[in-house]
This record gives C-alpha cells, structure tokens and sequence, in this order.
C-alpha cells in the first residue's frame, strides 16, 4: 500500500523553522530520508518551495480563475510530502510519528488509491494501467 503524507505548519512552526539554522534543517530531514530510504519504504518526497510562488487553478465558476499565492491560511498550506510503499496503515502511522516535525507542525496521512479502488472494466483504469507499465519500462532502460 502506498501512503502519502502531507507536512503542514501552523504560523508558530513557521516561526520556530525560521529560527533554526537551515544546516540543521536539512540534516534532521537527511537522516529521516535516510532511514527511509535504507528501510525500503520511500517511494518519493519533495518540499515545495514558498506559497507565494504558487497559485490555485478555481474551477468554481465556467471559465478557471489563476489566483497568485500566497493563497490562503498557513494551517491551509502544505510544505512537502513523501509518499511510502508500506504493508499497513499502521506502518504508515509509526514511520509518519517519526518524522522530524516540531510544535505547530503535523501530517496528514492519506493511502494513495490503487487500481483495486477501480472498476476493474474501465476502459480508462486499464489505459492508466498501460501508461504506468510504458512508464516504468522506459525508466527501466535509462
């Protein structure tokens, strides 16, 4: 099962991250990447860089509206993510308590849908299946 977590902070774990060196930063990230990575379980993780960069597509009315962040409240906002390939709910639960996150700061844990959450007959579940299976056998010969 894969699992995604998503890091989000509060504006006091904004504040306290901005005390902080950033070589220290890196590293405690380092070392829970690290041990991630040595365990089998890290299929990918990525920060992302600053809200204000971004911008939100609202499909709320006929035409998309692109609003320019920042774009809501920092409890709002997620930061990173990794997703991990582990055997249970609860394995995802352990390696998320793990993470090196302070006060204010939290994760949300979501099991990312497979195709046996599917209809096994779409005409489109079976075309992402092949579109995974060209993938993986193009990455396999790079």
């Amino acid at each position: 099962m894969k699992y995604m977590l998503i890091m989000r902070s509060n504006d006091e774990a904004v504040e306290a991250y901005k005390e902080m060196p950033f070589e220290q930063v890196i590293e405690a990230m380092g070392k829970y990447n690290e041990s991630m990575i040595k365990a089998g379980v890290l299929a990918a993780g990525e920060g992302l860089s600053d809200a204000a960069e971004g911008f939100v597509v609202d499909f709320s009315a006929e035409k998309p509206l692109i609003t320019d962040g920042p774009y809501g409240e920092t409890k709002e906002l997620f930061n990173g993510f990794w997703i991990l390939e582990v055997s249970s709910r609860e394995e995802a639960a352990e390696w998320a308590s793990r993470a090196p996150l302070g006060k204010g700061s939290f994760l949300e844990v979501r099991r990312v849908s497979d195709e046996s959450d599917f209809p096994a007959d779409n005409e489109w579940i079976e075309k992402e299946k092949g579109w995974r299976e060209e993938e993986e056998a193009r990455r396999a010969q790079q």
